[in-house]
């Protein structure tokens, strides 16, 4: 059984890339990361549209927005 705590994390560092499917035990340092756009872009006429389906007279949401002042461009 490893006692110091050196053996211990590298036993540890192991296990981790074995299940987290990575290639190799690196020596710390972040793997460089490819950013992909997983959702278009949004084009110039979809946020008119997403306004005008909004419902009218509710309560406004978690940002505190009135759904009118919304729908009337203020």
């Amino acid at each position: 059984m490893a006692a110091d705590i050196h053996s211990i994390l590298a036993r540890w560092r192991n296990h981790f890339c074995q299940v987290l499917n990575v290639l190799g035990v690196n020596d710390g340092r972040q793997p460089e990361i490819q950013q992909t756009l997983l959702v278009p872009e949004a084009s110039a006429f979809e946020p008119e549209m997403a306004i005008e389906k909004l419902k009218r007279h509710i309560s406004p949401g978690i940002d505190q927005i009135p759904v009118d002042l919304i729908t009337t461009g203020g």
